[in-house]
């Protein structure tokens, strides 16, 4: 495996790492400073994503405040390509504030990276009706898929 498949596996990890540690500017700061952040299965009521720096920042800012904790345990990950690509399935799981209890979700996600070791395109892809209901959003999510 090359140096730069592995580097590029660490930028990963540290991206859950600074998740998990719920600081914003350490996620932004892994990203290009036009990096992209794609949700495709947003379904009309979760975050199509953020461009930029600033915007994944800010994406993720008011984020944390509304959970007591997350954890993001990886189960694969896999560098593609030369090393520029990397695939990863990991699991969401997230508590809920005053007692909601747990919210738990399989995602998968590919991230690349440009020469610098920067991300330059995380997707993330989640099953959206699972989502809807571990924060009551279903209804939300029935609405807007029936227009």
């Amino acid at each position: 495996m090359s140096s730069l498949a592995e580097q590029n596996k660490q930028r990963v990890r540290d991206f859950f790492a600074a998740i998990e540690a719920e600081n914003p500017e350490a996620i932004a700061a892994l990203f290009a400073e036009d990096g992209l952040h794609i949700n495709p299965y947003h379904s009309g009521v979760f975050p199509t994503g953020a461009k930029g720096r600033e915007g994944i920042k800010a994406y993720w800012a008011p984020t944390f405040p509304n959970f007591d904790g997350m954890a993001f345990p990886i189960h694969e990950l896999y560098a593609m390509e030369a090393g520029d690509k990397v695939f990863v399935r990991y699991t969401g799981r997230i508590k809920l504030k005053n007692s909601g209890g747990w919210y738990e979700n399989e995602y998968y996600s590919t991230f690349k990276f440009n020469s610098n070791g920067e991300i330059t395109e995380y997707v993330e892809i989640f099953n959206p009706v699972v989502a809807a209901k571990g924060f009551g959003l279903l209804k939300q999510l029935v609405s807007v898929n029936q227009n």
